[in-house]
């Protein structure tokens, strides 16, 4: 007598549940530290080109008043995808940049936001040295905002 019926034992059935369960907890922790890498890896890329645009108006005012200056807001004068100028710290969706007083922040799409201090001061004592600050910190990590500690 031949069996027909065409289909998986229960037993196979949750052997492959098992099998899925355990690659599912190899791959996701791997997965989202590659996220993280390329998301501090764009940050990366977005600071570049702030500090390029920083030195670039510098370069500008010492040509036309002898005396490096840089800009108020590291944001004038680049386009950077995620800046508005209208973001703060309570309205920043995943992705987006903003400069408030002192600070670049982004928010990760993990919600972690991240802060980078800047000065358009002069920190320098030298005669025709003017230089501002670029420092780097990461903010305690908060599901729907800036928490304001560090």
């Amino acid at each position: 007598m031949r069996n027909n019926n065409k289909g998986f034992t229960l037993i196979e059935l949750i052997m492959v549940t098992i099998i899925l369960g355990i690659l599912a907890a190899v791959a996701v922790p791997r997965y989202m530290g590659t996220v993280n890498r390329a998301e501090a890896a764009a940050e990366d890329a977005v600071l570049s080109a702030l500090k390029a645009n920083a030195e670039a108006y510098a370069m500008e005012k010492f040509m036309d008043t002898g005396r490096k200056s840089y800009p108020a807001n590291p944001f004038d004068g680049t386009t950077v995808d995620g800046y508005d100028s209208g973001h703060n710290y309570t309205n920043l969706e995943s992705g987006d940049w903003a400069f408030t007083a002192s600070h670049i922040v982004h928010k990760r799409n993990d919600d972690s936001i991240w802060e980078w201090d800047y000065s358009n001061a002069n920190v320098a004592t030298g005669q025709a040295d003017d230089r501002g600050t670029f420092g780097a910190r990461e903010l305690k990590v908060v599901s729907n905002g800036y928490n304001g500690n560090n």
